[in-house]
């Protein structure tokens, strides 16, 4: 199936041709029939010669209502391009012409309609003047079909058109990324909130949970023309019943996606061509709405590189949005400035998650830019800002070369920074800690990174011996590095407690003349009874009995200590 766009100018017969096409008014309201007045979307479609689908989204021509008409053209594949014979080219026709260039559309044929009411001299001269005003577009090579809605004259030659368009026209790609921006949404007795757009990206699911704006709801049925469907493809019209959220909670603008694959963004960088029709450089100053997917949002601009960008010329600008939409890079935007009611331009999504200031921004469609801009950046959050897939340098990571370069560098300083005893790599996040490992002529021992060709300073070193020697008298640490003696602490070489130093194993035997005193004495011994047990002063015996307590070896009961969990051997327990 094949999404095409009418466009052109008010009253020119957009809608009679496609009623005449495929047997379906697309103009929905009463309104729009007694005025004969397309206001908003309509939709129909037929099946052409070849047997190939085809539907028609109906775009409004007036002015008036030009936002609803770029509310129909994102996610069409072509168009058909509708200008009067008796009234030939129109103001409408080229803005239409230039919103339809600017959204990227590249396929289309032009139907000459209402020929049945003027001569043929008269409908050679607009043919003539058709190839003038469309010389340089993407239409400039397109078939000019002579048609009557009315009399029916030209419609098969038409359908043939149109047969052709489709042929030559790419099939909608499926990535595997589904996104429906919703166009039409209203309830359906019996049945709750229904929505329609044009789908893309990827395939969609009854009983599939996704996320319709910021709700997450799931499709209880899926529809195409009226047809039932289990799953449908992208290219297609489709209308979704959802689970989760009433009607009155969504509008024309939002988008159906799997939440998990986008990133909604408030912010994105963008290329902008200004129309030669504006008559004025565009700046930051000014009313802007962008017109994105099927809707239209409040932005503010930022002109990257320079201040401006004078009318026919091209630039780069930041887009601040009122509301937060899944893109990605490649989508297309048309910017209006509301103040003079005017299309200024528009462009192509270039970042949706530009992490530079605006006067360091220069962005494309690089994906090496985004990773050099980033230095690190997770695949998954790659893909869902990208929709591509690169394999990680670490871990689920991609580095960036030149962050690793200049992150090597300063690791490298901080180690030799940092002397004989090596940097704490617990000071380092998760990346630098990565960076490490990957450098030359270093290594990590106990938590430390140090040049390979140095010794560890804490090897046998001379305090732990003197501690050891001391036993349950020893030396102050006066004379000891400060940062020597509190990594010999961190690493559990010395205790500490109340400010005198020990050595691990003077704990243990203290341990054990706790557990002979309790064998003695189960009711608890004092401090001056382990003072007088191991012979030393109470500078000494105070800070021991307060280790044995931290560690759960004994416990506290008034002035005695009785026999904690961890006293060993059990050679005690708790008086009762």
């Amino acid at each position: 199936m094949r999404v095409v766009a009418t466009a052109g100018h008010v009253d020119h017969g957009k809608s009679s041709l496609v009623e005449a096409l495929t047997g379906t008014n697309p103009d929905r309201f009463e309104e729009e029939r007694s005025r004969g007045l397309t206001i908003d979307l309509g939709f129909a479609h037929t099946t052409l010669p070849s047997g190939a689908g085809i539907s028609f989204i109906d775009v409004p021509g007036h002015v008036r209502f030009l936002r609803n008409m770029l509310a129909g053209v994102g996610g069409v594949d072509a168009c058909m391009f509708v200008v009067a014979a008796t009234e030939g080219w129109k103001p409408q026709s080229e803005e239409h012409l230039r919103i339809l260039e600017l959204v990227g559309i590249s396929h289309g044929i032009i139907a000459l309609t209402k020929v049945d009411l003027v001569d043929d001299e008269w409908r050679q001269l607009q043919e003539l003047e058709l190839r003038d005003r469309l010389a340089g577009s993407f239409l400039e090579a397109a078939p000019i079909v002579p048609v009557s809605a009315t009399t029916g004259m030209g419609l098969d030659k038409l359908r043939g058109a149109l047969d052709d368009l489709v042929g030559s026209t790419p099939a909608a790609a499926d990535r595997g990324r589904p996104r429906l921006w919703i166009d039409r949404v209203f309830a359906a007795k019996g049945s709750g909130t229904v929505v329609t757009g044009t789908l893309t990206g990827g395939s969609l699911s009854a009983d599939q949970q996704v996320r319709a704006a910021t709700y997450d709801v799931r499709i209880r049925g899926v529809q195409s023309h009226g047809t039932s469907e289990q799953s449908i493809g992208p290219g297609n019209r489709v209308a979704l019943n959802l689970v989760g959220v009433d009607h009155t909670q969504l509008e024309r603008g939002d988008a159906v996606i799997i939440p998990e694959q986008w990133r909604p963004t408030r912010r994105l960088d963008a290329s902008l061509h200004v129309l030669p029709a504006v008559r004025h450089e565009v700046t930051r100053r000014g009313a802007y709405f962008a017109y994105i997917g099927s809707g239209e949002v409040p932005v503010k601009v930022r002109v990257l590189g320079t201040d401006s960008i004078q009318p026919g010329g091209n630039g780069l600008v930041r887009l601040h949005l009122a509301r937060p939409l899944p893109l990605i890079p490649g989508d297309r935007y048309v910017l209006r400035e509301s103040g003079r009611d005017e299309t200024v331009g528009g462009g192509e999504v270039l970042d949706v998650a530009p992490v530079l200031p605006a006067s360091k921004a220069r962005p494309d469609r690089s994906i090496d830019r985004m990773i050099a801009e980033r230095g690190w950046i997770d695949v998954d959050d790659l893909v869902a800002i990208t929709g591509e897939r690169r394999e990680p340098t670490f871990g689920r990571h991609l580095v960036s070369p030149d962050w690793l370069h200049t992150t090597q560098v300063e690791v490298t300083a901080r180690i030799e920074a940092a002397g004989e005893l090596g940097l704490d790599v617990a000071e380092l996040d998760d990346r630098r800690r990565w960076v490490v490992n990957l450098l030359d002529g270093v290594k990590v021992e106990a938590g430390r990174a140090r040049r390979a060709d140095t010794r560890d300073p804490l090897d046998d070193h001379p305090f732990v011996a003197a501690l050891l020697a001391g036993g349950v008298a020893p030396p102050d640490p006066s004379g000891v590095d400060k940062a020597q003696l509190r990594e010999l602490l961190r690493r559990k070489l010395i205790v500490e407690r109340d400010g005198v130093y020990f050595h691990p194993a003077t704990i243990e035997q203290v341990a054990a003349a706790a557990a002979r005193l309790l064998e003695l004495s189960p009711e608890g011994f004092t401090v001056a009874q382990l003072r007088d047990d191991l012979g030393v002063s109470r500078k000494y015996a105070l800070p021991l009995v307060n280790e044995l307590d931290a560690r759960g070896v004994t416990r506290r009961r008034g002035d005695v200590r009785v026999a904690g969990p961890r006293l060993p051997g059990g050679a005690a327990s708790e008086p009762s």
